[in-house]
């Protein structure tokens, strides 16, 4: 906390010597006047007003109050020019001479013309998403189109270039890699990711950020990147809303439902938010052992009911402050009914064994949020405390035919608490300075509790009631440089950071005050450097250099020494002694703007240090079990392509397609046998390090067909190619959905969407490998489903206010939209 507060202090002092002298001469000239709605005759709060001199400088400027005036003071002598802006309507433009004559000047009534282009951008969900390349980033904004192809984020990430879920799991990657920050607007849960995107209504969904190189800015963890869901937060005047209803059904059904709501009036803008996702998904598969025969067969049914609930206000001081407060609350309660069937060539050592896990957990977050805008335009300070708490509870009973049955209990208590301060001074025109502190506070508390005596990876018994304790505190500080020439822009950022890590496992149930497992700690501290650099050769072509440092430090489940889960054949464990992974990433990438569409290309390439990876071990105490864990290996390296455009080929179809081709080498720790297990011993187990060279591609592409403004059709196609890892290769994987949506009542404010996911029925989880054992199988689950929603937007409020610019949106645009 020392290194903090000293930190603290440091930014302060580069704050209050960045302040404007209060002594500059500047003449007592004012502009004033009232902004009304043309239409409507009545007053617009919050519009903005910028003054600029006769070279397009910005002087200053100010907003409306609730009664639409505004006065602006200290305007210096000379010509200037005014400039009215509001979302939703048209600019107005007044040139004025502020002198002898006129140094009091009043505008009297200014009447602002409703855009409706612009309007039905920002108030109504567009029928097409759209795809822009900023300088760090991909923002995919999400229109109707993807929000039909399915009820959750999950469904939606499907859609996405560069990103993969697991269908089976839930698990995403990004760029081919799961080491990926899942965050919901610019902030961590404490929720797993998995979890996350299937509790997310598709609907309340505005844009996905993927930023695979992110600036020393943002928090370095994740080593392919950050994936920022950002959601609808509506600010317009009046009581406002949209509700959406949607359906699912193969084999059984998978109901959710969703409201947004705000209020907005004079200073204070309410806005809350509930969600659910009530489903019911059965899974089955088999993987078949060629070394001795056997057979496993699985057979799982899970249920699981989520509610999501956010409520906030917003609370506009005056011009320059601005209050922000919002809580999330999170309920889920599952379960999962499976059986495991093992057959062997010996009928007689047949296992059987039923699995009921129940799972429940509550996640709770309260932000606080307060803004200073300063005289200067983007001359800002904003602090931001987040707090978030995770409590859960997962209980599985396990009964076994040859076996002893067991039950597994984990209690989950874990608190993350982050604090921001963040400063940014636009120098000049065409110069920024951004600099930031940063604390992150994290505790995770596991009380594993069995009435089984179970073996931890290296085949040794030990009791079962740990408490597990885990904390992690991360200290940082970071400054960015953004500075633009003409064509070229450049930014180059420095984050430093110090760690300390403290991990423990705790054995409550041994009266002589011993302990299998050692306590571990890791105290460290690295820099991370960013540089970005933009070259836009003409309004059709721009340049995109860009590299970056980057950690990622191991997850909770990586860490845990305790049981993960376990089969009759397999079991897993986590490392209590996992370093972290380092990345120096380097990107190159070139968009192109044409007539009707955009083309984005780009490369990547990383340098891994310490790799993080899956290693795989024999049971000693049964050769017929595997033992998988994580360890740290030799530097390796990876890269990438990725090409993803658009075109619009008629007004009635275009088309948005996307292809990326990931390498990497891998390596990790596996045990093998040579010999049939039924006359194998310890000594003929053969461990070996084993390295992967595994390149995969990924093509999509998303048609959408207009038949008129109420009625559209949507097909996608994604075909993967092989995927070989260090366990197993994945075989091809495919598929094909068709959608339809139809726009109607008044304004379009009702619109119904029909999807038939997988209609050929070939998503499906194939793989072959041979560690430690010869074996093939497949997975399957509810794939081939219908799925039907309705949305509705209610409300009548025209007038948008001021949004609080988020943190993480202060970022230069470049590049062109998709679609």
């Amino acid at each position: 906390m020392k290194q903090f507060l000293l930190l603290l202090i440091m930014v302060s002092s580069a704050i209050l010597s960045a302040q404007p002298n209060s002594n500059t001469d500047i003449r007592n000239g004012s502009i004033s006047g009232r902004v009304l709605d043309k239409a409507l005759n009545e007053p617009l709060p919050y519009v903005n007003i910028v003054i600029k001199d006769a070279s397009e400088k910005v002087i200053t400027g100010g907003i409306t109050d609730s009664e639409g005036n505004f006065t602006i003071e200290k305007v210096p002598e000379g010509s200037i020019k005014v400039e009215i802006t509001f979302i939703g309507y048209k600019t107005i433009l007044k040139q004025e001479t502020v002198g002898k004559s006129s140094f009091k000047i009043n505008l009297g009534d200014i009447l602002l013309e409703e855009d409706s282009a612009s309007l039905d951008e920002v108030t109504v969900v567009a029928e097409t998403s759209t795809i822009q390349q900023k300088v760090d980033r991909k923002v995919i904004t999400i229109g109707k189109d993807l929000t039909t192809s399915g009820p959750t984020a999950s469904d939606i990430m499907t859609n996405l270039p560069s990103v993969n879920v697991d269908q089976q799991t839930g698990d995403i990657s990004l760029r081919g890699n799961q080491n990926v920050q899942v965050m919901v607007d610019g902030k961590l849960t404490n929720i797993s990711p998995a979890q996350l995107l299937r509790q997310i209504p598709s609907t309340s969904i505005k844009q996905i950020e993927l930023i695979t190189n992110p600036s020393a800015k943002y928090n370095p963890d994740g080593l392919s990147g950050i994936i920022n869901i950002i959601l609808h937060k509506n600010v317009n005047v009046g009581f406002n809303g949209n509700l959406t209803l949607g359906l699912a059904y193969q084999e059984t059904p998978k109901f959710n439902s969703s409201i947004d709501m705000n209020y907005r009036n004079g200073k204070l803008n309410f806005f809350g938010n509930y969600g659910n996702n009530i489903n019911r998904n059965e899974n089955y598969g088999n993987i078949n052992r060629t070394n001795d025969g056997s057979i496993q067969l699985f057979n799982f049914l899970s249920r699981g009911t989520s509610h999501l609930y956010k409520v906030g206000f917003d609370y506009y001081i005056n011009e320059k402050n601005t209050i922000s407060l919002f809580t999330n609350q999170n309920i889920f309660d599952g379960d999962t009914f499976g059986t495991t069937a093992i057959r062997f060539v010996d009928a007689s050592n047949n296992e059987f064994q039923n699995n009921f896990n129940e799972n429940e957990n509550n996640s709770q977050q309260y932000n606080f949020n307060y803004k200073l805008d300063f005289d200067k335009e983007g001359h800002n300070i904003e602090l931001e405390v987040d707090h978030n708490i995770f409590e859960g509870e997962s209980f599985s009973d396990n009964n076994f035919v040859l076996q002893t049955d067991f039950i597994e209990d984990n209690l989950i208590d874990r608190t993350r608490t982050t604090i921001n301060l963040d400063y940014v001074n636009p120098l000049s025109e065409k110069s920024k300075l951004e600099l930031g502190l940063q604390a992150r506070l994290f505790d995770n508390e596991i009380n594993y509790f069995s009435d089984a005596r179970l073996r931890d990876q290296n085949g040794n018994p030990f009791p079962a009631d740990i408490n597990f304790d885990y904390a992690r505190n991360i200290y940082s500080a970071y400054a960015n440089y953004n500075k633009s020439f003409e064509k070229w822009s450049v930014q180059l950022g420095l984050r430093a950071e110090t760690v300390n890590v403290e991990s423990e496992a705790l054995q409550t149930n041994l009266s002589d005050n011993s302990n299998l497992f050692i306590p571990f700690e890791n105290d460290y501290t690295e820099f991370y450097p960013s540089a970005f650099v933009t070259y836009n050769a003409s309004e059709k072509n721009t340049f995109q250099f860009s590299y970056s440092r980057r950690i990622d430090r191991p997850g909770i489940g990586q860490v845990n020494p305790l049981p993960e889960w376990n089969t009759p054949l397999i079991s897993s464990f986590g490392n209590q002694e996992l370093l972290p992974q380092f990345t120096n990433s380097f990107e190159l990438n070139y968009t192109r703007n044409l007539e009707k569409g955009s083309i984005t290309g780009g490369v990547f390439y990383r340098i891994i240090n310490d790799e993080i990876n899956r290693a795989v071990f024999i049971d000693p105490a049964d050769l017929n079990r595997i033992i998988l864990t994580f360890d740290n290996f030799d530097n390796t390296s990876a890269y990438g392509i990725e090409v993803n455009g658009s075109y619009r080929f008629f007004k009635w179809w275009n088309v948005n397609g996307s292809f990326d081709l990931f390498g990497q080498t891998q390596r990790s720790i596996t045990e093998r046998l040579d010999v049939p297990t039924d006359v194998a011993t310890i000594n003929d187990i053969i461990r070996e390090e084993v390295k992967v060279d595994n390149v995969t591609w990924n093509f999509r592409v998303f048609n959408n067909f207009k038949v008129n403004e109420d009625l559209s059709f949507s097909l996608f196609g994604l075909y993967r190619g092989k995927n070989k890892g260090v366990q197993f290769t994945q075989d091809v994987f495919a598929f094909v959905n068709v959608g339809m949506r139809y726009n109607f009542l008044e304004d379009n404010r009702a619109t119904f969407s029909l999807n038939f996911n997988d209609i050929f029925n070939t998503m499906q989880f194939k793989f072959e490998g041979d560690r430690p054992f010869p074996q093939y199988g497949d997975f399957n689950w509810e794939s081939r489903t219908i799925f039907a929603g309705l949305s509705y937007r209610f409300g009548g409020g025209k007038y948008r206010a001021k949004s609080r610019k988020r943190r993480d949106n202060d970022v230069k645009s470049d590049g062109g939209s998709f679609i």
